[in-house]
């Protein structure tokens, strides 16, 4: 019987890391796939021009579908695997694809970003427990930080897709971009069929020969005897069997002392995520823009699409440094140089806006003051950059580090749900929220920046550099509401320490027989 993967590639942590991104990249596409059409004439026409609340409620119906999808990875993650909801994830990325391709009317178009959105769901909650799981320690937060970059590409790919087809006259400028969408899912689906399963998963299930060979290929060139392939498997063995005399796995692990913390910690940071005004400022971009004085639709697509460039671009060194960085600085420092930014957006607007109108729709927007509107344009560039090289990444990599094993599908696809749950809310929000009380909105998102920031400094213990087992000792350590007292030190252990706990548990097994 074969490996059912390919060995050669499960060898190369960074090819097996990265090629499950695709999954991170489709929420990437559908970001592109409606900021890029606000301003198109044709969309507007197919779809009986659709004013504030309307377009929210078509951008929304994504998310509202990425909700369910992140929520049914709690079981399907547990009970098929992650690397076949990857595949699954895909599947339905090309249903939806081809219901928005074919739409002909608002209803047709949000049942396909619906079914869209359930794949995002699915891929935002497995691909980065998929990473943690066969990725080695040193380089986890590294490869985890890959889906954040897989999104920003995502974004810009589709984004130019969408420039290019502009200049086309009809339905097709919207068309061919959405369905041209479908071809990374399909590379994905057929893809994952070569790359091997999470080893931890399949300790899980019994499976622990199949584990050991995957591990070895993994992280020890197809060495079983490997330092570190005993270590991972050792320590995952422990910590699966310790978990399993607790009992069934169920809801209510989550709510148990020591792991409600953990929950609490990864559904707050996916939430901040969100309140930080990311998704608006990419989502909404021609509307941020338009309110600047940027006018004419040529001139506003270019201006978009530089933003999108910088998003990709300062992704790369948080890629390159999350693991020596440490998660709680960038977080931390992210969400302050964010609020910054934000507020001077907001004070911009406040001091050079007015009331005016763009395309016979009320609008607070600059008017002829060249200088207010290329310094709005510059701070969302480095409000965008600085999320990028930041709270991007982390925001992905902390949530799926931190919870043990027995709860950990469940757990980060809780943490996921809530993302996609405020993704929802302020992507149907944002449109009257611009129209409405305008400037104030960059100063409400800036606030909840700074608010962002003190909740990390005092309730997130640091995690880089440590295996996912080892986790388990930071968050033993206490320090709930003190969390910049744990040290980088605390939790890391030598094969030798492993193996003596591996001895000490037999010896009192033995004990208790006799």
């Amino acid at each position: 019987m074969g490996k059912g993967y390919n060995a050669r590639i499960a060898s190369n942590p960074y090819i097996v890391g990265t090629f499950a991104c695709i999954g991170g990249g489709l929420f990437g596409l559908d970001i592109s796939s409606m900021s890029g059409v606000l301003n198109n004439p044709a969309y507007a026409a197919t779809f009986n021009n659709p004013q504030a609340n309307a377009q929210g409620a078509i951008v929304a119906s994504m998310p509202a579908g990425s909700l369910v999808g992140a929520l049914s990875v709690t079981y399907l993650g547990d009970k098929i695997g992650r690397k076949k909801t990857i595949i699954l994830s895909g599947l339905f990325w090309v249903i939806g694809s081809i219901l928005q391709c074919a739409s002909v009317n608002r209803g047709m178009l949000v049942v396909g970003r619906v079914i869209s959105g359930y794949a995002v769901g699915l891929a935002s909650s497995v691909v980065p427990v998929y990473q943690s799981e066969i990725a080695a320690p040193a380089i986890r937060g590294r490869l985890v930080s890959f889906q954040q970059w897989s999104i920003t590409w995502g974004i810009l790919l589709q984004y130019f897709v969408q420039f290019g087809c502009s200049y086309m006259n009809g339905a097709a400028s919207f068309r061919i971009p959405w369905g041209l969408q479908m071809i990374p899912a399909i590379i994905l689906s057929l893809g994952m069929l070569i790359f091997p399963e999470s080893p931890r998963w399949l300790i899980d299930h019994g499976r622990e020969s199949e584990a050991l060979e995957i591990l070895s290929d993994l992280h020890g060139g197809g060495n079983q005897q490997d330092e570190l392939v005993v270590l991972e498997f050792e320590e995952i063995k422990q910590q699966v069997y310790f978990e399993r005399t607790e009992g069934a796995k169920s809801w209510m692990d989550l709510f148990k002392p020591g792991v409600f913390r953990r929950v609490i910690l990864g559904s707050s940071l996916q939430m901040w995520s969100q309140l930080t005004g990311m998704n608006v400022m990419m989502y909404y971009v021609v509307y941020v823009f338009e309110g600047a004085g940027l006018t004419g639709r040529r001139a506003n697509l270019i201006a978009d699409s530089v933003q999108y460039v910088l998003n990709v671009a300062f992704t790369v060194p948080a890629i390159i440094y999350i693991d020596r960085w440490g998660r709680r600085p960038m977080i931390m420092y992210g969400c302050l140089v964010m609020g910054f930014w934000l507020y001077l957006v907001g004070g911009l607007q406040a001091r050079f806006g007015e009331w005016g109108s763009i395309d016979g729709t009320p609008t607070w927007v600059v008017v002829n003051n060249g200088a207010a509107t290329k310094a709005i344009i510059v701070c969302s560039y480095c409000f965008v950059s600085s999320f990028a090289i930041t709270m991007g990444p982390a925001s992905w990599t902390y949530p799926a580090e931190i919870f043990p094993m027995r709860v950990r599908s469940k757990a980060v696809s809780l943490s996921t749900a809530t993302n996609w749950l405020f993704n929802f809310a302020l992507a149907w929000a944002a449109p009257p929220m611009l129209s409405s009380i305008q400037w104030k909105t960059y100063f409400v998102f800036g606030t909840f920046n700074f608010a962002a920031c003190i909740h990390f400094f005092f309730c997130f213990p640091e995690t880089a550099q440590r295996s996912l087992e080892e986790i388990e000792d930071v968050f033993a350590q206490g320090y709930e509401y003190s969390a910049w007292k744990v040290s980088r030190d605390v939790g890391k252990k030598q094969l030798e320490d492993v193996l003596a706990n591996k001895v000490n548990e037999k010896e009192s097994i033995e004990k208790d027989d006799v």
